[in-house]
């Protein structure tokens, strides 16, 4: 695996680049999770886009989030990676570069997400910690976390 990370504006993505994040987004959070729901929501253009590539294909993708922009704090969301990598703990180096970029581009170490409850011991594995009860999100159970 040859990784390479990008984080970018939105106005900075390639026509390609953001096709082909969408597409993740959609192979995986519509697809893969048989979820209808609406993935453009117009948070796109505040986000900052962490991209992460093997050989020029993206495998890896999260959204980062200045204070206020999402939750009252910094926040990530979208986390992704693509099914094929899984088997790889793509995941685990994704969320490491995720917290890195939100403390050194966005200056913030306060990070609020909305996580699949599912994935909660994955993300408590970052150091993060359930602040909500359990509630419903397009139909799937997610919980509010925090890293401070």
């Amino acid at each position: 695996m040859n990784l390479e990370w990008k984080i970018r504006l939105f106005e900075a993505l390639t026509i390609t680049e953001l096709y082909n994040l969408l597409q993740l987004r959609s192979e995986v959070f519509i697809v893969e999770q048989n979820c209808v729901y609406q993935d453009i929501d117009h948070k796109d253009q505040k986000a900052l886009h962490l991209i992460g590539e093997d050989n020029g294909q993206i495998v890896a993708y999260a959204r980062l989030f200045k204070p206020k922009d999402y939750f009252e704090e910094a926040s990530i969301g979208r986390v992704v990676v693509k099914p094929s990598y899984r088997d790889k703990k793509l995941g685990h180096i994704l969320m490491r570069e995720a917290i890195y970029y939100v403390k050194h581009q966005i200056r913030e170490t306060k990070i609020t997400i909305s996580a699949q409850l599912y994935l909660k011991s994955f993300y408590e594995s970052h150091g993060f910690i359930q602040t909500s009860e359990m509630y419903l999100e397009d139909d799937i159970p997610h919980i509010e976390m925090k890293r401070s």
